[in-house]
């Protein structure tokens, strides 16, 4: 699953100056190896092998769920997805007191997936209840007590339970760190030509002003990049969550909490955030704004998490533009309480950037002769740079995905489209994209793989795209269920028919019991490092392809409006003067007013023209803005980021799985052998 295409941008649907017609087009993340999430159909019925509450739906049916089951599920689901892995179910059952066998057992009457749903955990927990009190532990039993609304409550702890799952905020970008503390009014000079007003006078809320000052051109403070030194290291990080559906059946929407440094947190709703990005696309046509997730009808909950996703990324994005975080908007959609009823009382400017705010002499000295040519080479660098960084997104995510041992299937209709043309970049991927019979530990069908690429092959994103592991079933999980095994068998030869004390029986079970941790301990590890991974470097990923769509978007308003009518106004003073001097040379009676009405309409066509041209200079200024100081150092300045942190955390990861073996080594060496 990964954020796909939305849909088409309220400005034109035509490419330009060749934007499309490649594997993009104007859909740019229009393949998938997994279900299409952005497309606007209606969710597909997902297959009976990924319905996870098929079965169990009914065995609970409409009894009431005890507290503690909620409590219990929502300690092991940070991220809100209403499924959590065998890893957080184990932990669950293992704060029970049961013996291993008996929760082995229960995991495996719930799923034999690797994830498991609200319900199946539900069962679960009802399973543990009917352990603790000696009763006999099946389906049908639950199904029973359901039936007479007397679900039974575990004996568990769960204010000992430690939840592993990583929140979206908590792993997001680990290499930011926001040093904001508190906002202060800013102060401003009476001439600064951006202190211009973008909201009548009305209600409580004063925006003369915008939130901290912005200065034209590029004065000392500001180093070659355009901005201030370690700014990669000051950017502001929003929080997005789902709290849940609000509204009618026939009109219920999602609303997502949203969570910064600049006031409390606040609910929105999608339509919201579609009237903040159609009035900043207004107010800001010439300024990078990264594309919306699409609004789809009967959304499934996969769905609406890679929609609280893309908002989170959308809102990351204009938050930290040198200019946009500057917006009055932008700071009532994050701290007004209820945006509905603001926009009631509050009418909104929506006047283009270029009328308010003017490009000083310095500034206008700054932008190149040439800039033309650098945007045309951005230009066609565009498309297929879109496409590998939409080709990287998807390769990434489907490794996490089989690192998590969830299952994967091709649709047999993307065969032949997807797979060939989706090859694995170089920084995830040690092998063959696709296996074609090369011999493994050759790359090239001769000779060796490097030793660089041995030790990849071992790190968390490592993975051999075979077309005998896109079919995998989805009986996986299998570290965890290997160490509720060895549990079970440590248990099963606690006593030996010698009698109470064999050393050698003693020495193996305990031996087996260390292995069992120490599987357990590894699974722990794949799984914190598959969520990081999912959380942080995948929407890291994300955020680059999304930066490159937001170029092209850019390029494409640019054609559209930076057009003007100067030419056309030129040719009308021309024509109003010859006019003009036919009036005064005629002298007719009442020639003065003639003449004078000639000459109010040449000078508001002059005033027009001066206004038109002050807009190019300013169009020019904002794309060698956008250019320079937001495309440039954003796609260069965080991917370094992004690589140095995955490099350091890749390390750590196998440090940390190193770590785990070699303690049990240690712990098997003096296991018994006589």
């Amino acid at each position: 699953m990964f954020n796909a295409p939305r849909a088409a941008q309220r400005y034109g649907a035509t490419s330009v100056n060749g934007l499309g017609g490649s594997f993009v087009d104007e859909d740019p993340l229009a393949i998938s190896i997994y279900d299409d999430p952005w497309s606007s159909v209606p969710s597909p019925t997902p297959l009976p092998p990924h319905n996870m509450n098929s079965g169990f739906t009914s065995v609970i049916a409409n009894a009431t769920i005890p507290e503690l089951y909620h409590r219990a599920f929502a300690a092991v689901d940070g991220t809100n997805t209403g499924e959590v892995s065998v890893n957080a179910l184990t932990r669950v059952l293992a704060i029970s007191s049961l013996p291993a066998a008996t929760i082995d057992r229960i995991v495996n009457l719930v799923s034999s997936k690797p994830r498991v749903s609200s319900v199946e955990f539900y069962v679960a927990l009802a399973l543990v209840a009917l352990a603790q009190m000696g009763k006999d532990i099946s389906i049908e039993q639950v199904a029973a007590l359901a039936a007479e609304n007397d679900l039974p409550i575990p004996a568990l702890d769960i204010d000992t339970l430690q939840s592993r799952s990583s929140t979206f905020s908590s792993p997001y970008m680990p290499y930011r760190q926001n040093t904001m503390t508190t906002v202060r009014p800013p102060t401003f000079a009476p001439e600064d030509p951006w202190n211009v007003s973008r909201y009548p006078s009305q209600g409580t809320y004063d925006f003369s002003q915008p939130r901290t000052p912005s200065t034209n051109g590029l004065t000392s403070n500001f180093a070659g990049s355009g901005l201030p030194r370690g700014w990669w290291n000051k950017q502001e990080i929003v929080e997005v969550k789902i709290v849940g559906q609000q509204g009618f059946i026939l009109n219920r929407y999602t609303v997502y909490e949203i969570k910064t440094d600049r006031a409390a947190p606040v609910h929105r709703r999608y339509s919201e955030f579609v009237f903040l990005w159609d009035c900043l696309v207004r107010r800001y046509p010439f300024r990078l704004l990264p594309p919306l997730p699409p609004k789809r009808v009967q959304p499934d909950a996969a769905f609406l998490e890679q929609r609280r996703k893309g908002l989170a990324r959308f809102l990351n994005a204009i938050m930290n533009h040198p200019v946009i975080k500057e917006d009055g908007l932008l700071a009532i959609f994050l701290s007004e309480p209820s945006l509905e009823s603001w926009r009631k009382q509050t009418s909104i400017s929506l006047e283009e950037e270029s009328v308010s705010k003017r490009v000083d002499p310095i500034e206008e000295m700054s932008i190149p002769s040439d800039l033309e040519e650098k945007l045309a080479i951005v230009r066609g660098k565009l498309s297929p740079l879109i496409e590998q960084w939409q080709r990287i997104c998807i390769l990434a995510e489907r490794m996490i995905k089989r690192h998590e041992a969830a299952a994967v299937r091709v649709p047999s209709s993307l065969w032949r489209t997807y797979l060939p043309a989706h090859f694995a970049p170089p920084l995830f991927s040690p092998t063959l994209p696709l296996d074609v019979g090369v011999p493994a530990g050759h790359l090239d069908g001769h000779g060796p793989t490097s030793s660089t690429v041995s030790l990849l092959s071992d790190s968390a994103f490592s993975m051999r795209m075979t077309r005998s592991n896109v079919d995998l079933l989805d009986d996986q999980a299998d570290i965890t269920r290997l160490a509720h095994v060895l549990r079970a068998i440590a248990e099963v030869n606690e006593r030996c028919w010698r009698g109470d004390e064999c050393d050698l029986c003693d020495g193996v079970r305990k031996g087996i019991g260390q292995v069992a941790t120490h599987t357990q301990h590894h699974s722990d590890l794949l799984e914190e490092r598959t969520n990081m991974l999912s959380h942080s470097t995948l929407e890291s990923l994300k955020s680059q392809r999304d930066l490159y769509v937001a170029m092209r978007d850019l390029f494409a308003r640019h054609e559209r409006l930076a057009v003007d009518n100067v030419d056309r106004l030129k040719k009308r003073i021309d024509s109003n003067s010859m006019k003009l001097e036919s009036i005064k040379a005629a002298q007719k009676e009442g020639w003065q007013e003639d003449a004078d009405r000639v000459v109010v309409l040449i000078e508001k066509d002059q005033a027009t023209i001066a206004s038109l041209l002050n807009r190019r200079v300013f169009i020019r200024a904002c794309m060698w803005h956008e250019l320079r100081v937001v495309l440039h150092n954003r796609e260069n300045v965080l991917l370094s980021k992004l690589t140095q942190t995955f490099a350091r955390e890749e390390q750590a990861f196998a440090d940390r799985v190193l770590a785990n073996w070699v303690s049990l080594g240690n712990a098997v060496e003096g296991m018994p052998l006589e």
